[in-house]
């Protein structure tokens, strides 16, 4: 059967992620979380003291950089490697979401970020959440996703897994720091976020999870029916 990318791009906290693995899972498709590789980027230059506006600093950390993913079958979930340590819950925490944003508008990064992930789709048959994966990495996928969500939910959500995480964090402390991102995500002159002018909007601010894998899974369906009439 013939296989498709699917390109998931929206703001943070939006369950990009959670529905891309959905989807994939669906399909049997591989899923790649490109914003696990840009936390992991800002991870390593958290902590070799990485001055964001040096570029030869920048350069020299990237080409120390390695990520990878593995999954877990004791978790049943992918799980995100830097340098060969893993580093899934790290990259989650909060420091980092307040760092992420700003290392991922580097023009090098982007650049970095994309030539890997770009590799990694050679053989289609990938479900890919991000920022700018349907405009700038995929911009020929067959299918591409904008999720969006009432930021007030956005935040409420993003609280939510931070508390499962151990780290109690007030409201307006997270809808500041996605706004904060929402900000840089649209701005940045490499990759903005916005919608694909063939992109399906997926506003799931009163959506179940469920109910959005079936919507995303329906229309691939027709995609890839799509494509084997036309005959690749």
């Amino acid at each position: 059967m013939s296989k498709i990318i699917i390109a998931i791009d929206g703001y943070s906290s939006c369950g990009k992620s959670t529905t891309a693995k959905g989807v994939a899972a669906q399909l049997g498709y591989a899923y790649i979380d490109t914003g696990a590789m840009y936390r992991a980027v800002s991870l390593y230059f958290h902590h070799h003291f990485v001055t964001l506006t040096n570029p030869k600093e920048v350069h020299k950390a990237l080409s120390e950089v390695h990520i990878s993913f593995q999954y877990n079958r004791m978790l049943n979930k992918s799980e995100t490697y830097l340098n060969g340590l893993c580093v899934e819950d790290e990259i989650r925490k909060m420091y980092i979401s307040d760092r992420v944003s700003e290392v991922s508008a580097i023009v090098e990064v982007r650049r970095a970020m994309v030539a890997q992930q770009q590799r990694m789709g050679r053989h289609r048959g990938l479900v890919m959440d991000g920022r700018d994966i349907g405009t700038m990495v995929f911009a020929d996928a067959e299918l591409k996703i904008f999720m969006t969500a009432d930021p007030i939910i956005r935040a409420q959500r993003r609280q939510q897994e931070l508390l499962e995480k151990g780290e109690l964090i007030d409201l307006e402390t997270v809808l500041a720091n996605l706004q904060k991102r929402d900000h840089i995500d649209t701005t940045r002159s490499e990759g903005p976020l916005r919608q694909a002018d063939d992109a399906v909007l997926l506003d799931n601010s009163h959506m179940t999870v469920e109910e959005q894998v079936e919507l995303v899974t329906n229309l691939a369906d027709q995609r890839i029916s799509q494509v084997v009439r036309n005959g690749r």
